[in-house]
């Protein structure tokens, strides 16, 4: 059951998780404008339709989209990757909020078209200029069907990347007693290396 505010607006997002509103996901942008921080029209994705929910739910009066954040879209698009092109960088795959893309680093990579958001993010990031956004094919749910996934998706993802970086620390830790005793051993060696060229020395009596 969705009771508190924020909720309630991240349930009106198309859930894109594309960050044109200036925050870095759907959830973080609902809980900008409960607070007062954000305002209703950064959501291209959403467009007039979602801003006119957010103010029903609000009680303010609609407003146009701001441009800052983007034109609206009348297709829905998603990311296709020319793997002729592709070097296998993975740049792609840690950009994607929704974990639509797979393949392994130095390896072809594609995207699973059921599961693009249309975000846009992995465009940038890619060295070779080898992913162009198509029209989404009829075929597939229409993109809001595939909002309740996405959030689910994104949640999944910052999860794991929550989990991998505790994991990292962890390793950190564990290493640095390690070096820690490596130094001190190799304090110790030269300090006997010194006593024993102190006592082997032509000087001492």
């Amino acid at each position: 059951m969705i009771d508190a505010l924020p909720d309630r607006i991240d349930a009106l997002l198309p859930q894109t998780q594309c960050t044109r509103c200036g925050y870095d996901g759907c959830k973080p942008y609902a809980e900008a404008v409960a607070a007062g921080a954000a305002n209703i029209n950064q959501c291209p994705p959403g467009g007039a339709a979602t801003i006119s929910a957010l103010a029903r739910l609000l009680g303010v009066p609609p407003k146009p989209l701001n441009p800052e954040n983007g034109l609206e879209t009348e297709i829905a698009a998603i990311a296709v990757i020319d793997e002729t092109r592709c070097i296998g960088c993975f740049k792609c795959v840690l950009a994607c909020p929704v974990d639509a893309i797979v393949g392994a680093a130095k390896l072809m990579h594609t995207v699973i078209a059921a599961e693009c958001s249309g975000c846009e993010l992995c465009i940038p990031p890619c060295p070779v200029d080898c992913i162009v956004m198509a029209p989404r094919p009829m075929e597939l749910p229409a993109p809001e069907a595939m909002a309740a996934p996405w959030r689910q998706r994104h949640a999944a993802r910052k999860a794991r990347l929550g989990r991998e970086q505790q994991a990292r620390a962890a390793a950190r830790r564990r290493a640095a007693p390690s070096l820690r005793d490596k130094a001190g051993a190799i304090d110790i060696a030269a300090a006997i290396a010194r006593s024993r060229a102190r006592r082997n020395s032509p000087n001492q009596s």
